[in-house]
C-alpha cells in the first residue's frame, strides 16, 4: 500500500518539540513503513522542513500561502450566524484550504492508496476532489464530530471510508450521533513508548527522598481542570508538609471555541469564564504564599525531558473536565506510577479504578484531594498500582500494538471492499 498521512497544519511532527499527534504520527509511520510506502504531509515553518531521515518515511512540509490566523479572527464571529450552523471556521473549507489543496494534489501525484487524515473533517472533500480512487481515513482525537454541525459532519463522512476513534470514548460517540456510519467507526489507541519510560538513564539525586511529589502534564488550560488541582493541593499540603505539585506543560488557553466554545456538555461551556482574564496568572494567585516555593510550574518539555518527573513522581494527577484520551496516563503508567483522574472521556478507557490509578468526578475537589492522599499515604498501593499499569500498557498501548491495530484496519478497508 501507499499510505498518505495528511497532518493538522499546528502539527509539530519533528522531535524535540512534538505534540501528541506529532508524536503518533512519529512513532506509528515507520512501523507502517515496514511494509508499505509512507509519506507524511505536515504544515513547513522554521522547525519543520523536508526530512526523510527516518527509516524510509518522507516527510512533506507545505508553506501556507493565506495567513488563516488572520481569516479566523476576521470570520470567526459572524460566518456562522451567516450560515446558521453550528460551524466554527476553523472547521470550515475556508480554514487553511491552500494547506489542503497542495496537499491533496501532492498526494495525487504520490498515487496514495490509503489518506488518513487527523482531526480537520474540511480536508476529506478536497482530499477526495483530487484523489477519488484513494480510501480516506479520518482519525479523531476530539470531539468535534459530536459538536459541530450535524448536515456538515454527515457530508464529510459520507465521503470517508473509515473514521478512527483515539478511544472507545470518541468512536462510541460517533456511532451514537451517526448510526448509519457506525460500521466504518473503529478505535486506534494512542501509545507510548514504554522502554523509554523506565529507562535507567534518569537524573539521580536531583530530588529529596524525603519529599513526595505529585505531577501534572499537558496543556495548561482551563478544559484540563489545573485550578482544581491547585485548589485540591492546598488540601493534600496540610497532611503532607513536603509534597510538591510539578506542572508540567504550556500555559497556553486553548482558543475557546476548540473545546469550550462548541461543547455540548454544561460542565465544559460553564469554563468560559476562565477566558475573561489569564488563566496562568489565576493559577498563579491560586498558591497560597506558603506554598510558592512548592508549586513549580515548568512550562513545555519535550518526552525525553519530561522522563525524569515521571521517574520522581509518586502520583500523576490529570484532573481535566474534556479529555478524549489521556496520554499522560500511559505515561505515567508505563513509568509504574498510579494515577489519579476524573471520570470524563478516554481517560476511562485507561484508569481501571482501583487497579492502576483512582477516579473521581470532575470538578470535585475534596474527593480529588481524598484520592491523591490515599496513595501518597500507601506506598505498597502505590508499587502494586504501578506494576499492573506498566503491564496494561504492555499489553495495550505499544507503539507496536498500536500500528498492528491500524494495519488490520488498514486492511480490512480492501478486504470488504469500502
Amino acid at each position: 500500500m501507499n499510505v498518505a498521512f495528511l497532518s493538522q497544519p499546528m502539527d509539530m511532527l519533528i522531535p524535540p518539540h512534538q505534540n501528541s499527534i506529532g508524536i503518533w504520527t512519529y512513532k506509528v509511520a515507520p512501523i507502517v513503513a515496514q511494509e508499505h510506502q509512507v509519506t507524511v504531509y505536515g504544515k513547513r515553518s522554521a522547525a519543520q522542513k523536508e526530512w526523510t531521515d527516518q527509516e524510509n518515511v518522507l516527510y512533506r512540509f507545505i508553506p501556507p500561502i493565506v495567513p488563516n490566523r488572520a481569516v479566523m479572527d476576521r470570520f470567526g464571529k459572524f460566518l456562522p450566524t451567516l450560515l446558521d450552523k453550528k460551524l466554527p471556521v476553523y472547521a470550515s473549507r475556508l480554514y487553511y484550504l491552500d494547506y489542503a489543496t497542495q496537499a491533496a494534489i501532492q498526494i495525487r501525484r504520490q498515487g496514495a492508496d490509503i489518506v488518513h487524515i487527523h482531526n480537520f473533517t474540511q480536508f476529506v472533500p478536497v482530499v477526495r476532489a483530487f484523489n477519488p480512487e484513494a480510501k480516506i481515513v479520518l482519525h479523531m482525537n476530539c470531539e468535534w464530530l459530536n459538536q459541530l454541525d450535524y448536515g456538515v459532519m454527515d457530508q464529510r463522512l459520507e465521503q470517508t471510508d473509515l473514521v478512527l476513534g483515539s478511544s472507545d470514548y470518541i468512536t462510541k460517540k460517533a456511532n451514537e450521533r451517526f448510526p448509519h456510519h457506525a460500521g466504518k467507526c473503529q478505535t486506534v489507541y494512542n501509545g507510548v513508548d514504554a522502554d523509554l519510560f523506565i529507562s535507567n538513564n534518569h537524573r539521580e539525586g536531583w530530588v529529596s527522598k524525603s519529599e513526595q511529589r505529585l505531577l501534572f502534564v499537558g496543556r495548561v488550560s482551563p478544559e484540563k481542570g489545573v485550578h482544581d488541582l491547585v485548589e485540591a493541593f492546598t488540601i493534600v499540603a496540610e497532611s503532607f508538609p513536603k509534597v510538591r505539585l510539578d506542572i508540567a506543560g504550556p500555559i497556553v488557553a486553548l482558543p475557546q471555541e476548540f473545546i469550550v466554545g462548541v461543547s455540548n456538555d454544561p460542565a465544559v461551556a460553564d469554563l468560559a469564564s476562565f477566558y475573561e482574564s489569564d488563566y496562568g496568572a489565576y493559577l498563579r494567585q491560586l498558591v497560597p504564599p506558603t506554598l510558592v516555593d512548592r508549586v513549580q510550574f515548568l512550562g513545555g518539555m519535550s518526552q525525553v525531558e519530561l522522563v525524569d518527573y515521571y521517574q520522581a513522581t509518586d502520583v500523576l494527577v490529570n484532573p481535566s473536565y474534556s479529555e478524549s484520551f489521556g496520554m499522560s496516563l500511559v505515561e505515567a503508567l508505563a513509568s509504574e506510577k498510579p494515577v489519579v483522574a476524573t471520570r470524563v472521556g478516554g481517560m476511562i478507557n485507561i484508569v481501571e479504578d482501583g487497579r492502576v490509578g483512582l477516579l473521581v468526578e470532575r470538578g470535585d475537589v475534596p474527593a480529588l484531594a481524598e484520592a491523591i492522599i490515599r496513595l501518597l499515604k500507601d506506598e505498597q498501593l502505590r508499587a502494586k498500582m504501578g506494576k499492573t499499569g506498566r503491564q496494561l500498557v504492555l499489553d495495550r498501548f505499544s507503539w507496536q500494538q498500536v500500528a498492528s491495530s491500524l494495519l488490520h484496519d488498514y486492511e480490512q478497508l480492501y478486504k470488504n471492499g469500502a
